[in-house]
């Protein structure tokens, strides 16, 4: 397999899981404002959406958006405990989350990355933010990952959003249970590993 990445991207969450479930791929950096691979290669050709991950399966299929591609890994290693079995209530939990992580936050963030969105904008953005972060931090101030006791790959995808909030001056010290939680996720070994090969 060969993960398509850009560093600080959300492409960080698949890297994380491929780590996490210790299965072998390769990594290929992409420039998002060129549309080409560090080979060279027109990456629109790979990825027609033009955006990371891509993550270029064995047989030579191409899988985009992040929430599929790290259900996929985790299903690649079921004894990883990266994800629920498929048909419990569980693994739909899991899915609510990812789908809550993409809609809710990562969506959200985008219009604080472009230099020409108003600032008035940018503050409602991030008043809207801070209110899904209280209601994260009340969800996880009982237990150390999303699901509970066990990291899943929701927890590689929300470590990956929520290091988004240094870029655009979120204080998450204003949150001490997320500032404790992204501290926890960045702790383990294959985050470590992941953000070493980015370089981030």
């Amino acid at each position: 397999m060969k993960l398509y990445f850009s560093p600080g991207a959300c492409s960080l969450s698949p890297h994380i899981a491929l780590r996490e479930a210790g299965l072998s791929f390769d990594l290929e950096q992409v420039d998002l404002k060129t549309k080409k691979t560090k080979s060279g290669a027109d990456f629109r050709e790979i990825n027609p959406k033009g955006y990371v991950p891509a993550l270029q399966l064995d047989d030579g299929q191409v899988l985009t958006e992040g929430p599929a591609i790290v259900q996929y890994v985790a299903d690649r290693k079921p004894e990883s405990g990266l994800a629920p079995a498929a048909g419990t209530l569980a693994r739909y939990r899991l899915q609510e989350w990812l789908n809550y992580i993409s809609t809710e936050l990562h969506k959200a963030f985008g219009p604080l990355f472009n230099p020409k969105t108003p600032a008035e904008q940018k503050e409602q953005i991030k008043e809207g933010l801070g209110a899904r972060f209280d209601y994260l931090s009340k969800h996880l101030g009982n237990q150390p990952y999303l699901m509970g006791e066990a990291f899943t790959v929701a927890d590689g995808y929300l470590f990956t959003v929520l290091r988004w909030t240094k870029m655009v001056e979120i204080d998450l010290t204003k949150w001490p249970v997320l500032a404790a939680y992204v501290a926890r996720i960045g702790d383990r070994p294959a985050v470590h590993a992941a953000l070493a090969a980015e370089k981030s």
